[in-house]
């Protein structure tokens, strides 16, 4: 049985459910630390031929209060300052691999 991927590595992509139960795919870019909190900086994942402008997403990750749960929770982030401040970290530490555009 041979399944094509498309040569789209696997590892490195996200589900997550979006309000409306949808699965969505992200591709997982970095984990940027900022005031003892973990954020997550995600791209969707888009239909292939389909050329668009990759906006990233920032979550920030919550552990859940169950301690048997190997699961976090991402959450989003309402804050414009703190959005700002990790997406600067994430900008700083690739800045020769993508063209940042404002």
């Amino acid at each position: 049985m041979n399944e094509d991927y498309e040569g789209e590595e696997l590892d490195n992509i996200v589900i997550l459910n979006d309000e409306d139960g949808n699965e969505v795919k992200f591709e997982f870019l970095d984990l940027v630390e900022l005031d003892n909190e973990e954020y997550v900086v995600l791209l969707p994942v888009t239909v292939e031929g389909e050329e668009e402008e990759g906006e990233v997403v920032i979550l920030k990750i919550e552990d859940t209060d169950d301690e048997n749960a190997e699961e976090e929770s991402y959450v989003s982030v309402e804050d414009e300052e703190i959005l700002n401040k990790v997406f600067e970290i994430f900008k700083e530490k690739f800045k020769d691999d993508f063209d940042f555009v404002d």
